[in-house]
């Protein structure tokens, strides 16, 4: 039984090698390939410029683009233009290769240019994974020479950018050369489709490493004007742990601009944020700063203690926002257009966040329109002051997000503005029966034996 099913799944995956390879056009060729690899921060960015062209002078009408299956998993985000910067539609497919994207290029050009963009995490390992207090903490990259791609390639060349001239050792494919804080691979002509080149660059990098493991948004909006948002975040410094106890006064006696722990880190607010506060478990952090800018609010928070690798942290940051700026009305629909997260720190890294949506008690025919592919939950209910059968809560999950995440939402409900009286009518129906029952408690004798009237004399 098992090695029939063993054969079926050889059969299908072979069915499937054999229809991707079908559907690869092989007069297609990469012209030329320009690769860029950003490797300035805890992120690994690798932007392409692929100049196509049909051997038989055709127009090309799919491209396919091919990611390695040992790197699906850190795929964070992929984005792909055209010559003239419109945004082109990807379409995945799981491979025995890899993963497929295919793109449907514009009509008419002869020598189509494709612009492609992706952005991967837990890319760069520490190496060491432990460092003291006072050591440089490297970290390596695995990669491939050559750009990986289901078509042969006429020439292509590769641009490493690091964050430090400090490279301790990297693969020397001839022709590389090291400039600076940058590696050149190539130019490599005629590299055939599905090339692999082993690439391993040993370098400093100093940047933070902050992971957001798990991050819970919660957006509470009022049609009384106001949209209440409330982020519960925990936060590990992913970098190379510490080796050693910690020393306060090394600490503040290391002057280095480049330690490898994390005293600070800029959060940007919508503009209009009001009433911004952040505590954690032992209440309010006062060491925050704020600062209005003409286009976000920059909060500068600072834990309480400075975080080295393998440390944590865990706070809730809060603020307001008016209503008016992201809810839309038109009779009794609304919608409700607001950020799925907001910048955390540069280069930020989120494992997880889970968003929760509170609308209005009374709010129903709801419609969740996401930028990207979530994972809707089941809607509950949450009842506070004055609520009688709860108010709908909308629950929706990503994993592995980047800054490229940070789209807006769309959320359509009905909510009838007669809703809006249930709770100063509660109210005003409380307040009468109270004093009803008042008037009722002063004019009832609840005494059980009467008083005597005085007793009068006869003259």
């Amino acid at each position: 039984m098992v090695k029939a099913i063993l054969f079926l799944c050889y059969i299908v995956a072979a069915l499937a090698g054999a229809s991707v390879q079908a559907a690869i056009d092989m007069e297609i060729e990469n012209r030329a390939v320009d690769r860029t690899i950003d490797l300035t921060s805890q992120l690994v960015k690798i932007s392409y410029k692929i100049t196509l062209e049909h051997k038989s002078k055709k127009p090309i009408g799919t491209y396919l683009f091919l990611v390695p299956e040992a790197d699906r998993e850190r795929l964070s985000f992929i984005s792909a233009k055209d010559s003239s910067k419109k945004e082109l539609k990807l379409t995945e497919t799981t491979t025995p290769k890899g993963v497929t994207f295919s793109m449907t290029l514009p009509a008419g050009a002869s020598n189509p240019v494709v612009y492609i963009e992706t952005v991967f995490t837990k890319s760069l390992k520490p190496f060491p994974s432990s460092i003291g207090q006072s050591e440089r903490q490297l970290v390596q990259y695995f990669g491939n020479v050559y750009v990986y791609s289901p078509y042969p390639t006429v020439t292509q060349k590769t641009t490493v950018h690091l964050s430090s001239r400090n490279v301790e050792s990297y693969t020397q494919f001839k022709p590389s050369t090291q400039a600076d804080s940058t590696i050149t691979y190539g130019p490599y002509d005629n590299v055939a489709a599905f090339s692999h080149e082993p690439m391993t660059i040993h370098y400093e990098n100093f940047t933070p490493f902050l992971t957001v493991t798990r991050l819970e948004r919660t957006i509470e909006v009022s049609h009384w004007g106001n949209i209440a948002v409330e982020e519960t975040i925990d936060i590990v410094h992913s970098g190379a742990t510490l080796k050693g106890a910690f020393s306060r006064y090394d600490y503040q006696k290391d002057a280095r601009s480049n330690q490898p722990s994390v005293k600070s880190y800029k959060t940007l607010l919508p503009a209009s944020a009001t009433g911004v506060y952040y505590r954690d478990t032992n209440g309010n952090i006062s060491t925050s700063a704020l600062r209005t800018l003409k286009d976000a609010v920059e909060l500068d928070l600072r834990p309480r203690f400075p975080l080295f690798g393998g440390w944590r942290t865990h706070y809730t940051l809060g603020y307001n926002v008016p209503s008016f700026e992201y809810l839309f009305q038109n009779g009794d629909n609304f919608l409700l257009k607001m950020r799925v997260i907001d910048h955390i720190f540069d280069d930020m890294v989120i494992d997880e966040v889970v968003t929760k949506i509170i609308l209005p008690e009374g709010s129903n025919n709801i419609k969740l329109i996401a930028p990207y592919s979530i994972q809707r939950h089941p809607d509950s209910l949450h009842y506070t002051y004055l609520d009688t059968f709860g108010r709908p809560v909308i629950s929706f999950s990503k994993r592995n997000l980047v800054e490229n995440h940070i789209n807006d939402f769309n959320l359509k409900y009905n909510f009838s503005r007669v809703m809006m009286l249930q709770e100063p009518l509660l109210v005003v129906g409380f307040l009468y029966v109270l004093f009803v029952f008042v008037i009722v408690w002063m004019r009832l004798d609840f005494s059980i034996i009467k008083e005597k009237e005085p007793h009068q004399h006869k003259d």
